[in-house]
């Protein structure tokens, strides 16, 4: 079946769908396989559960019915089913990608652009060779922006996203130390990030930098750019009000926006949806309505209040970058009685042992009442002080805080996934 037959069982399907725990009436299921699964096994079922077709690559599983379609690799004619259905849009795309910030970037700029545009963003962390082709797939005829989130821990990754959704517009919001296994060091990484710049180039799109990274500013000196900074050389110059304490307040052309965030690290956060902002002509008053509207979420830079007790809580992933900066954000933002929870940082390969060193050298130099580490790698670390605890997952360290009483206390909760930091908050 070629891929023109297959895009119109997509227009008379409801959705795409890959999960049969997430399917519904009328969907357009796709078997994909895993290194520890083959999701072809799950095709009668997709169907018993409401899918009109699957698409299977296992021909195990296939049944000569009208409702099963054979194709050679599932994930590649999703691929390119994508490509085909973003060649009959008018969308403007944004791509995002960097080492941290890509989520509440992305969430911020959404939350700006939906206020004038019908706009889509990447749902939760879709932002693979999976997640960027099923987000492509979620926009209409009717979407003016969609705004794609594009991750990578591989040279060549962010290169073939970009194939994928064609952006116009590109942001990268940093240059930190994440996935360095599978990048290998941080030149690589700068030269994967990069490769969005290099299709913007190569496609005449716009690169919207941030113009206080000397590193963008170099490697985009041949593209099309839009700069926005705390520099009077940018498009968009940006004095910040307020960045330190419960909130960030920039000002331009003397008028303040107001934010929920904290911690100078959201500065370019808060930036770059004013930017877009401006850049599609939403008026300021309008611009800060959606940059107020965004709280964070999903143990991104989010603050609360456990009885007298206040929690920073940033754990949904973490890198030495996105750990220092925290770090940092929490220290700039609190006085006296702080804790620090920190969990192991995961996929830094030979580089793992001396980041999460460099982590604990730093804490001894800060004014903390309580350092916890938990988890294989920061067991590992060397230090001088005695007021530092570890422990070998988040269970064991939650023992340690329910036996004891905390008042007026101020937490950090700081690590990768894996840790499951979450958990500790239930103290």
């Amino acid at each position: 079946m070629s891929i023109e037959d297959i895009y119109s069982l997509y227009l008379s399907s409801s959705k795409i769908c890959t999960d049969t725990r997430n399917i519904s009436n009328n969907v357009l299921f796709f078997c994909l396989k895993g290194e520890n699964y083959d999701g072809n096994i799950f095709a009668e079922k997709a169907l018993k559960l409401g899918a009109n077709y699957v698409i299977v690559d296992n021909s195990k599983y296939f049944k000569n019915k009208s409702n099963y379609i054979l194709v050679k690799d599932s994930l590649k004619t999703l691929q390119e089913l994508a490509i085909f259905h973003r060649s009959k849009l008018n969308t403007k795309i944004i791509a995002i990608t960097g080492s941290n910030g890509k989520t509440t970037s992305k969430e911020l700029i959404y939350s700006v652009l939906s206020q004038k545009f019908n706009t889509f963003s990447t749902i939760g962390n879709l932002n693979n060779h999976i997640g960027v082709p099923l987000s492509i797939l979620s926009l209409s005829t009717e979407t003016e922006i969609g705004i794609i989130e594009m991750g990578a821990n591989h040279l060549n990754e962010i290169k073939f996203l970009c194939e994928i959704a064609n952006p116009h517009y590109g942001y990268i919001t940093n240059f930190g130390k994440a996935h360095l296994e599978g990048f290998g060091s941080e030149l690589s990484i700068i030269k994967g990030k990069s490769e969005l710049y290099t299709y913007l180039k190569e496609n005449n799109g716009l690169a919207i930098i941030n113009g206080d990274d000397k590193k963008q500013l170099k490697l985009t000196q041949k593209n099309k750019k839009y700069i926005f900074g705390n520099s009077e050389k940018a498009d968009l110059y940006f004095t910040p009000k307020n960045i330190n304490s419960n909130k960030i307040i920039l000002r331009y052309n003397n008028f303040d926006f107001e934010s929920n965030m904290i911690g100078s690290y959201n500065f370019s956060n808060v930036s770059v949806a004013i930017a877009f902002g401006l850049f599609f002509k939403i008026p300021k008053k309008i611009i800060m309505h959606g940059l107020k509207k965004y709280s964070p979420i999903n143990n991104r830079s989010q603050w609360l209040k456990k009885g007298s007790n206040l929690i920073l809580m940033d754990a949904y992933n973490a890198n030495p970058s996105s750990m220092n900066a925290s770090i940092d954000a929490f220290i700039e933002n609190t006085k006296k009685n702080r804790i620090i929870i920190l969990g192991d940082m995961e996929e830094l390969g030979k580089y793992s042992k001396s980041e999460h060193q460099k982590i604990a050298n730093k804490l001894e130099k800060i004014d903390i009442e309580l350092v916890i580490l938990i988890g294989k790698t920061f067991r590992e670390v060397n230090y001088e002080k005695n007021n530092f605890k570890k422990f070998n997952n988040s269970e064991d360290a939650s023992k340690f805080l329910n036996n004891k009483k905390w008042h007026n206390k101020n937490f950090l909760l700081k690590g990768s996934r894996k840790n499951k930091l979450e958990k500790i908050i239930k103290f």
